[in-house]
């Protein structure tokens, strides 16, 4: 069990590193679109790439309409921040509790008594 929450605790250390990841592609992706970037510079393709797939649905639910103004992005990133402070948090404390719960449960005095089926002080 030792193993698995380790396993949990390095899971969440990797999702909140990737979801800040995409909370500063998202960031470069709504500066960007205030300035007229090259569309075929490969930096400029990869922060697109990446940010619109994750914008599209928050696109469909706010439209901008008359406004012209694109507020998916803000939207995006709270929903990254909710994701961030939930599921990460959420992996990484029941991986503790899984460690912890070990520590506690197997004391090495007791398993050494189980094993050898001896009472010692």
């Amino acid at each position: 069990m030792l193993i698995l929450g380790n396993f949990l605790i390095a899971i969440a250390t990797v999702l909140g590193a990737c979801f800040q990841f995409l909370f500063f592609i998202i960031i470069a992706r709504a500066i960007l679109s205030w300035v007229n970037p090259d569309p075929y510079n490969p930096l400029v393709r990869f922060i697109w790439g990446i940010a619109e797939p994750v914008l599209r649905p928050f696109k469909k639910l706010v439209r901008s309409g008359e406004w012209g103004l694109d507020l998916s992005p803000i939207f995006a990133l709270l929903a990254i921040m909710f994701m961030q402070a939930f599921l990460t948090k959420t992996i990484n404390d029941y991986g503790v509790a899984i460690k912890n719960r070990h520590s506690i449960d197997n004391n090495p005095v007791e398993e050494f008594q189980n094993y050898t089926g001896k009472m010692t002080l």
